[in-house]
C-alpha cells in the first residue's frame, strides 16, 4: 500500500470520526486518487464510497453522488456483494436527497439485491425499508407493503412498533 495512500486514508477516518465531514469527505477524495494511481481500484473504490458516506454526513449531496457513482460494478466485479450493496445504498440515498426518487427506489433495489447475495440479511432488511418508503412516496402501495413485509421479516431484533407491523402485515388478506 501507497504510504500516502495509508496516511490520506488514516486522516480521512479520523477526520470523520471527529464528525468533520467536509475535511473527511477531501481526504478521502484525495486517498481514492492516490490508490487510483497505484493500480487498486478495490481500495480507491471504497474510498470514494467513504467520501460519499462523509459528504452525506456534510449535506454535498452532489458530492456524495458523484463519489458513489460508479464504484458498485467494480465491487460486483470482484464478487464483493456486500460492499456492492453499501455503494447503491450511498447512491440511492444521495439521489433521495436530490428528489431523484424513481433512480432512488432502483439504487435500493439493487442494493438489497446485492446484500442477499451476501447473505447479509440485516443489511437488505435496512435496503428494503428503504425501498418501501420511496413506493410508499411514489404511491405504489402493493409493492410498497411487500417491500416492507419482506424488509421487517429480515430484521434480527426489530422494534416494538417494527414487531406490531410486521404482525398487521401478515394478518392482511390480500
Amino acid at each position: 500500500m501507497n504510504p500516502e495512500a495509508a496516511t490520506l486514508q488514516t486522516q480521512a477516518t479520523e477526520a470523520y470520526q471527529q464528525a468533520e465531514y467536509e475535511t473527511a469527505a477531501r481526504l478521502f477524495g484525495e486517498a481514492a486518487l492516490a490508490f487510483e494511481a497505484e493500480k487498486a481500484p478495490l481500495q480507491a473504490a471504497e474510498m470514494k464510497n467513504n467520501q460519499s458516506v462523509s459528504a452525506l454526513q456534510a449535506g454535498d449531496l452532489r458530492q456524495a453522488l458523484s463519489a458513489a457513482q460508479g464504484t458498485a460494478p467494480l465491487f460486483a466485479q470482484a464478487e464483493d456483494w456486500q460492499r456492492e450493496g453499501i455503494a447503491h445504498a450511498n447512491e440511492g440515498s444521495a439521489l433521495r436527497g436530490l428528489g431523484r426518487k424513481k433512480e432512488a427506489l432502483a439504487a435500493f433495489q439493487r442494493s438489497a439485491a446485492a446484500f442477499e447475495k451476501a447473505n447479509q440479511p440485516e443489511m437488505r432488511a435496512e435496503a428494503l425499508l428503504a425501498t418501501a418508503t420511496l413506493q410508499l412516496e411514489q404511491r405504489k402501495w402493493s409493492e410498497a407493503l411487500l417491500s416492507y413485509q419482506i424488509g421487517l421479516a429480515g430484521l434480527k431484533h426489530p422494534t416494538l412498533q417494527q414487531k406490531i407491523i410486521l404482525k398487521l402485515l401478515r394478518l392482511r388478506s390480500w
